[in-house]
């Protein structure tokens, strides 16, 4: 008997587990994992449901892991959706709802293919699933838990796959072998109030807020790197919150993003944020608070091994050889990459997060088909 990737992605969708909310999605996991001989344990932490599964006594011996999360974002409004949201209906092929493509499916067809490879041809190592509640949130809770726990337990995994998804149009075309870091900066600017009849009785602290902003955003931070595209940054806001159109006012604030490539790291960013802003305070008398908040940093799973393995699964199963990107946003990989080598590899992503998200049924039949030839790859030839 194989485990029904599909079946088990719909059971999950059923489960409304809007982050941070479990929904039932981690308890279903336990207990099909348990029943299937793994050892599960919760790795919960300051309320969010995480689950770490092994099969295998191989903690001296090669583990291959698979991280994947099943909380999801919110629906919007329900009345938008051609499908119930929750209903995990088929039509035509296509399973509607949310979760669907990011990232039920992928957690799914990991979970029936690690369950179906154990029974079969048990491997001479362990497989390690790390599942979390916690990846559309803050993430500080959810697969940085689970590692910091393996850690203190003396877990490893030698290598992992995340099965987020990974290919813009055609199931196979792209993996991606690491991402961007991201980082936001929470920018104040403060001067005196005054009228506006009267400006040189006040310090109004737009102008230097704008002027800082242009400058930040005309600065060419790099051209790109190896793998990676060119570091970009992104002006998201500009508030002030000024009622009257008469008054100058004390303060005015703004964020920005960064996607930065492996040219920079986060806190290199940080100084060059803060340089900027000191010399715009010079040079215009406007006091500038940054607070800056790092998300995640780049990084790189250099080509060979691990990702020709995976290249040659997916090959095998889709007809095309996948693109190693490192395009995207972030994702538990930059958790992941502290602790193994780390390549991703899921579902076509059109439809995340969107309304009537949805999957094509053939496609998590071949994700599952993929998975299981990785792990059959891995163990065959001692590891990567």
């Amino acid at each position: 008997m194989t485990t029904d990737p599909v079946a088990l992605t719909q059971d999950l969708i059923r489960c409304p587990s809007v982050t941070p909310q479990e929904g039932g999605a981690i308890v279903l996991l336990d207990r099909l994992l348990s029943e299937a001989g793994f050892n599960t344990t919760r790795v919960d932490r300051n309320g969010i449901a995480n689950l770490f599964a092994r099969w295998g006594e191989g903690k001296n011996g090669r583990t291959f892991g698979f991280n994947g999360h099943t909380d999801v974002v919110p629906v919007g409004n329900p009345d938008d959706w051609t499908h119930d949201p929750f209903g995990a209906e088929i039509v035509d092929g296509t399973l509607y709802g949310r979760g669907a493509c990011d990232m039920k499916s992928g957690v799914a067809a990991f979970a029936a293919a690690a369950i179906d490879f154990v029974r079969d041809t048990p491997p001479d190592g362990s497989v390690v699933l790390a599942i979390t509640g916690d990846e559309e949130g803050d993430g500080v809770d959810g697969t940085a838990a689970i590692l910091d726990w393996m850690a203190e337990q003396g877990e490893r995994m030698d290598h992992c796959l995340v099965g987020e998804p990974t290919c813009p149009e055609r199931m196979g075309e792209m993996m991606k072998i690491g991402r961007r870091g991201s980082m936001t900066a929470f920018i104040t600017a403060t001067g005196r109030q005054g009228h506006s009849a009267y400006p040189h009785r006040a310090l109004n602290p737009l102008p230097g807020l704008v002027r800082l902003l242009d400058k930040l955003a005309q600065a060419e931070l790099d051209t790109g790197t190896e793998h990676f595209d060119a570091s970009t940054l992104a002006i998201t806001t500009i508030d002030v919150g000024n009622p009257a159109n008469n008054v100058i006012p004390r303060q005015g604030r703004a964020t920005v993003n960064i996607r930065f490539n492996d040219a920079h790291t986060g806190a290199g960013l940080s100084d060059w944020l803060q340089r900027e802003a000191q010399q715009m305070s010079r040079e215009t008398g406007i006091a500038f608070d940054l607070r800056i908040q790092i998300s995640g940093e780049s990084f790189i799973t250099p080509p060979g091994e691990l990702s020709d393995l995976i290249g040659r699964a997916v090959e095998a199963e889709t007809g095309l050889a996948p693109e190693l990107s490192t395009t995207g946003g972030t994702s538990d990989a930059r958790f992941v990459k502290d602790h193994c080598p780390v390549v991703e590899f899921g579902l076509v992503g059109q439809s995340m997060h969107q309304v009537d998200e949805h999957v094509r049924v053939e496609h998590i039949h071949q994700l599952k088909a993929i998975y299981m030839r990785i792990l059959s790859g891995y163990f065959a030839t001692g590891g990567t």
